[in-house]
């Protein structure tokens, strides 16, 4: 999953992004509401974790921003518990509303429901050949046999698999699979490619994560070579 944090308060902040992380989610942070507008605008999140008060442009503005444009899921934070300040944001936009302080747990409960919510359209499995990934389960197979991978490996296949047949960059999968921060001159996203390989591809007859030279890594099932 991956989720926009819009928040000023930089423990908070903090908080959530390590939290999360910890989850297996990736996770942006903004601590303005302009640079939280142009994240929201430009890239693609599951859900979007956005604080009413933050400065620049505060929260509603930010999601009467986005709602023009784009339906990701939204959960608005903020200190105030008033009725009317609740009914303002999710008139506004906003699917759900937390006040804090709140519980970790709750939020991540929130966010997992906001993030099946806004997924209701895309099948529970995805398959690629004779692989099958169940995104709800977290859980992978190839034919038929489970494939035990950490958190950041079903990131990382999920995302290929959802751009099936698409070559992905190292850049669009850092950002994807990491954060828009990730150092892509660092070798993290090739080693994370063969840790992959060696569980999805190796033990069985056919490949079906390629390297596209200069370019990237594609996910496809190709058909086999035909031999003399």
């Amino acid at each position: 999953m991956k989720i926009l944090v819009v928040e000023d308060e930089l423990k908070t902040a903090d908080y959530l992004q390590k939290g999360l992380t910890e989850q297996g989610c990736s996770v942006d942070v903004a601590h303005n509401g302009l640079d939280g507008q142009h994240l929201a605008l430009e890239m693609d999140y599951d859900v979007i974790v956005l604080d009413v008060m933050v400065p620049g442009l505060d929260g509603y503005g930010v999601l009467q921003s986005l709602r023009a444009v784009k339906d990701t899921p939204v959960i608005m934070l903020t200190a105030r518990d008033r009725i009317e300040d609740r009914v303002k944001g999710l008139q506004a936009g906003a699917d759900d509303y937390l006040v804090k302080p709140f519980s970790f747990l709750e939020l991540l409960a929130r966010l997992q429901a906001l993030n099946r919510r806004g997924r209701k359209q895309e099948s529970a499995q995805l398959k690629v050949g004779d692989l099958t990934i169940d995104l709800l389960a977290r859980k992978a197979y190839r034919d038929g046999q489970r494939i035990d991978l950490t958190a950041k490996e079903f990131a990382l296949l999920s995302v290929l698999a959802r751009h099936q047949g698409e070559i992905l960059s190292k850049t669009a999968i850092a950002e994807l699979v990491w954060d828009i921060n990730f150092d892509t001159n660092t070798n993290v996203v090739e080693v994370a490619i063969k840790r992959l390989r060696a569980k999805i591809d190796l033990p069985f007859k056919t490949s079906l994560v390629h390297t596209i030279r200069g370019m990237g890594y594609v996910l496809e099932e190709r058909p086999a070579k035909a031999t003399a």
